[in-house]
């Protein structure tokens, strides 16, 4: 399996028994997901997206990158949450968080939409400045507010800059296949368009269209990355607690927290993990977060985290536990020189790999971490490729519906991220709130 379960810093705070008395329940949950009998059960299409995605549209989107790739030096992709997240995730972990610093043939890809910053979006206009522009809106209604004020802005100086024939072909839009605002637009201007599916929700949609055009844009290989989804999905579709990882990690992390861990910390010993772990934040809290349940996602990148959060998990409140992302091998091969004054005493790492020193700050960290009291899970994966990326996208979502199951929600809504958009439609005077900005404005004297 290019991905792997590692119990063994488990020990002392989980036992084989407690897994194997929770087995029925994970088995029940995961044919919940398989039979597609419980709740939310319209939002499973990524179950089968590995190997039932629309080969046509699979086609376009190589097309359109590499039109894409040829046309412009930046590449603005305007989404937020699941619109964003898994393709930044991707670029970042199988190139490298410094991707736009990089010699390369492919754009810069710069994430816009996410946030209402004015300061942020100025600075990537900035960027744009002089520079060739392409841009993909990410969005189902075409009506979320930060995208939609993005949208707004890009699509304005495209036209200023190209004209609005040239801006046509220069902006590419995923959206709903056949209703809501932004598809009626799109369609009366002329913009290529892709699919958000009906059946699968944004925070698994990276391997839809909504993530596969920025990654193949980044001059990733969507066909490999394909290949490792399904993958996964062959391998971890059955029920065997005993031998299925992704299973198995569903069934600990509820045993944890029915021990009292309230928090999960996704933890990896590679910068270019950070993006994932803020993908996987979203995937476990807006699926899981309800009811006044759930563990909380948190995330850190060590060993840079271990100099600031380090002294809390080692002896700060014993309510979390760790999952650590852990790589077999390096996409980089990096050797300690040799220092004939020796003036910082570190001789000793003469010669080695820089990633195999990394290796051992992992696992004196997680023994450390086990004596102070934290049980740690380890997720091995073989390395940084496309193919890897798919298969522990798969895993994760998975994992985290089964894992949903058990916990008693609905792993596929998340009707709580509406109050605010509410209270801020209210305040910013949207008709048809004239109620609610009364009462809120109210409060706030």
């Amino acid at each position: 399996m290019a991905v792997s379960l590692n119990e063994k810093y488990l020990t002392g705070f989980v036992t084989p028994d407690e897994v194997e008395k929770i087995s029925h329940l994970t088995r029940a949950a995961y044919r919940v997901v398989n039979d597609r009998s419980g709740v939310g059960n319209d939002f499973l299409g990524w179950v089968d997206l590995p190997v039932n995605y629309d080969k046509d549209e699979f086609s376009r989107i190589q097309k359109a990158s590499a039109k894409i790739q040829k046309m412009c030096d930046v590449f603005v992709v305007i989404g937020i949450g699941g619109s964003y997240l898994g393709a930044r995730a991707a670029i970042e972990f199988v190139k490298s968080p410094l991707y736009n610093n990089k010699k390369k043939d492919t754009p810069d890809i710069y994430f816009a939409g996410n946030s209402i910053s004015a300061s942020s979006l100025a600075d990537i206009l900035s960027i744009c400045e002089d520079k060739d522009v392409c841009i993909n809106v990410i969005s189902k209604s075409g009506t979320t507010t930060e995208p939609a004020v993005t949208f707004r802005i890009f699509r304005e100086l495209l036209e200023k800059k190209y004209g609005e024939e040239g801006a046509r072909e220069r902006i590419f839009v995923t959206t709903d296949k056949a209703r809501g605002k932004l598809k009626e637009f799109s369609t009366d201007k002329g913009y290529e368009t892709f699919v958000v599916p009906d059946d699968i929700g944004g925070r698994y949609s990276v391997l839809t269209a909504v993530g596969l055009l920025p990654i193949a844009v980044a001059g990733i290989d969507i066909c490999d990355m394909m290949n490792g989804a399904a993958d996964a999905r062959e391998k971890l579709n059955n029920d065997d607690v005993a031998t299925n990882p992704c299973l198995r990690y569903a069934a600990l992390r509820n045993i944890l927290y029915n021990k009292g861990k309230s928090i999960e910390i996704l933890v990896s010993y590679e910068p270019a993990v950070q993006m994932f772990c803020e993908w996987w934040k979203q995937l476990y809290g807006e699926s899981e977060g309800k009811d006044n349940k759930a563990l909380y996602p948190s995330s850190v990148i060590f060993s840079t985290d271990l100099h600031s959060l380090g002294q809390y998990i080692q002896e700060g409140l014993r309510t979390m536990f760790e999952t650590v992302i852990s790589f077999t091998s390096s996409n980089d091969s990096v050797v300690i020189p040799d220092d004939p004054n020796n003036i910082d005493g570190l001789n000793f790492l003469s010669g080695k790999e820089l990633h195999d020193v990394n290796k051992m700050a992992m696992t004196g960290t997680l023994f450390a971490h086990n004596d102070g009291g934290v049980p740690n899970l380890v997720i091995e994966v073989a390395d940084r490729s496309a193919f890897s990326f798919g298969y522990l996208v798969y895993f994760f979502e998975l994992a985290c519906a089964v894992s949903g199951y058990m916990l008693g929600v609905n792993p596929f809504d998340q009707p709580g991220v509406e109050a605010y958009k509410k209270n801020m439609y209210a305040l910013l005077g949207k008709s048809g709130f004239e109620e609610q900005k009364a009462a809120l404005e109210a409060r706030m004297k």
